[in-house]
């Protein structure tokens, strides 16, 4: 039977893009409510979860793993296991830095991302706040 053709049907990237969605958010009232144990380790499984559903298993232990980022996986996840033995605020911090490991060379990608909304795009491309997003970002900017 063709699942594609049935109007219910969800890809599994979908549910990919949801769970990592939901960990963000997840992840983010964590910070909100005081570093809330509960809410960062929900947030923490529910991105793995999404990050495997969107890239595959095995291409998300290559990404791990890669000799460049060992450091940020290594940070990553030992954040993630101080958050689970409750030093909460020193997990988040070990875990930001390791996200900052792993995923820092997407940023530019989002900061562009974030410049074609509607709300937050004109904020991000003010002439004020561009060249700070930008730096922060690492996003390279030609002089022309």
């Amino acid at each position: 039977m063709n699942f594609a053709v049935l109007p219910f049907y969800i890809s599994p990237i979908e549910f990919g893009v949801a769970f990592t969605f939901g960990g963000f958010l997840f992840f983010v009232l964590g910070i909100i409510t005081f570093f809330d144990r509960a809410l960062l380790a929900s947030g923490n499984v529910l991105f793995l979860i999404g990050v495997i559903l969107i890239i595959g298993s095995q291409k998300t232990i290559v990404f791990f793993t890669r000799p460049n980022k060992r450091r940020g996986s290594i940070f990553f996840l030992f954040g993630i296991f101080l958050i689970l033995i409750k030093w909460t605020f020193i997990g988040f911090i070990i875990e930001s830095l390791g996200i900052v490991g792993l995923f820092g060379d997407f940023f530019g990608v989002i900061v562009q991302f974030l410049r074609s909304m509607p709300i937050i795009g004109p904020i991000l491309s003010h002439p004020v706040v561009a060249p700070v997003v930008d730096k922060l970002a690492g996003v390279r900017v030609l002089p022309v």
